[in-house]
C-alpha cells in the first residue's frame, strides 16, 4: 500500500502527455497518437520505478511493453529512480543499480531520463544523481533541456530562455553545458512542433544561429528514435536543415545506436537513418562506436573540450552538407 501511495504522489498525471494540454502543434491524428503514446510510455516507466521495491522489479513490466515504445519506458524509469535517489532523506544508488542491472542495454535512455530529475529535486541533492560514465553523463543535461522545453514551453521555446547557471556536472566545462541543454531542447521541439518538419524548422529559424546546430541535433535524434515523420517529411526536414544537416545526422546516429544496442530497432529506424544519415541503423551504430573517445582517458584528447563534444564533432564530421543521401 505504501508503494502504491508513493507511486500516486510522485507520478505526473497522464494528461501531461496530451498535445492539446501541452499546447503543442497537431499535425495529424497519427502523429498525435504516436507522440502521446511516447509520453504515456515514459510515464508508465516512471510509475513503475516510483512504486518498485527494487530496481530489478521493474524489468518484467517494462519488457512487456511494445518494442517501439519500450525505450521510453526505460527512460521514464531512469527518471523515477533518480527522483527517488534525489529526494531529501533518500538513500541513493537506485539509478546506478538499475543502470547496471535491468537497464544495462538502455544506458542512453536512462542517462537522459535521470536528467529529468535535475529539474525535480533540490540542487543540494544533485550529487546523489551522479552516475559513473563521464562521457554519457552529459546526456543528463539533454534530459534536463527536454524537460524544461516540454513543461515550460513558453519560456524555453518561444521566449528562447538561456539557462544562466547550471552547476552540474561539478567538474564539467561551464561553457559547454548550454550546448547539451540545447540538444535536449531541440529534441523536445520535435514534440512541440507535432513532428511537423516545417513547424519545427520554423521554430529553429527564430533562434540565434549559434544555437541551431545543437537544436537540429536534438531534433534529428527525436525524428529517428520517436518518429512521426514519413519519408517525404524526413526529406523535407533534411532539406530545411541545410548547413546543419551534419548535426541532424549526428543526432540520428545517436538514436540509431540507442535502438540497436537495446535490440529495439523498428522499421522507422531504418527509414530515418537512411534519409538523415545515408546509412543503415547498424552502420550508424558502428560509426558511433568507432568515434567514441576512450573511456576515462587520463589525458584529454582535446584539452578544454569535453569528450562528449569531441564525440559529437567526430560523428558530424563524417557527414557533409553535399553528402549524397537517398531513401
Amino acid at each position: 500500500m505504501l508503494r502504491a501511495i508513493r507511486r500516486r504522489i510522485l507520478t505526473p498525471g497522464l494528461s501531461n502527455a496530451d498535445l492539446e494540454v501541452r499546447g503543442f502543434h497537431r499535425k495529424d491524428g497519427a502523429a498525435k497518437e504516436l507522440l502521446e503514446t511516447v509520453g504515456r510510455s515514459f510515464l508508465a516507466g516512471y510509475a513503475h520505478a516510483a512504486e518498485a521495491p527494487t530496481p530489478e522489479a521493474v524489468e518484467s513490466p517494462l519488457e512487456r511493453l511494445p518494442r517501439q515504445f519500450r525505450g521510453f519506458a526505460y527512460e521514464g524509469a531512469g527518471m523515477g529512480f533518480a527522483v527517488r535517489d534525489g529526494l531529501p532523506f533518500g538513500r541513493g544508488g537506485r539509478t546506478a543499480r538499475f543502470l547496471d542491472g535491468p537497464g544495462r542495454v538502455h544506458s542512453y535512455m536512462i542517462y537522459v531520463g535521470a536528467g529529468w530529475a535535475l529539474a525535480r529535486v533540490p540542487r543540494f541533492r544533485w550529487p546523489k544523481l551522479e552516475l559513473g560514465d563521464p562521457l554519457l553523463r552529459w546526456l543528463m543535461l539533454d534530459g534536463y533541456g527536454f524537460h524544461q522545453a516540454y513543461f515550460h514551453t513558453r519560456r524555453y521555446v518561444h521566449d528562447q530562455y538561456v539557462e544562466p547557471d547550471m552547476p552540474w556536472p561539478t567538474n564539467g566545462a561551464d561553457w559547454y553545458r548550454r550546448h547539451v541543454i540545447d540538444q535536449g531542447i531541440g529534441r523536445a521541439m520535435w514534440f512541440v512542433g507535432g513532428a511537423d518538419p516545417k513547424v519545427v524548422a520554423d521554430l529553429f529559424d527564430s533562434f540565434a544561429p549559434a544555437r541551431r546546430p545543437d537544436l537540429y541535433a536534438g531534433a534529428g535524434l527525436a525524428a529517428t528514435y520517436a518518429g512521426g515523420g514519413d519519408q517525404a517529411e524526413l526529406r523535407a526536414f533534411r532539406s530545411r536543415a541545410g548547413a546543419y544537416l551534419p548535426n541532424v545526422a549526428q543526432g540520428s546516429a545517436f538514436a540509431a545506436t540507442a535502438r540497436v544496442e537495446a535490440g529495439l530497432v523498428i522499421e522507422h529506424t531504418a527509414l530515418a537513418t537512411q534519409v538523415l544519415c545515408g546509412m543503415t541503423p547498424e552502420q550508424a551504430t558502428r560509426l558511433c562506436r568507432e568515434t567514441r573517445p576512450a573511456p576515462r582517458a587520463e589525458v584529454p584528447e582535446h584539452p578544454g573540450i569535453p569528450s562528449f563534444e569531441v564525440w559529437r564533432q567526430r560523428i558530424a564530421s563524417a557527414f557533409t552538407t553535399d553528402t549524397e543521401l537517398s531513401a
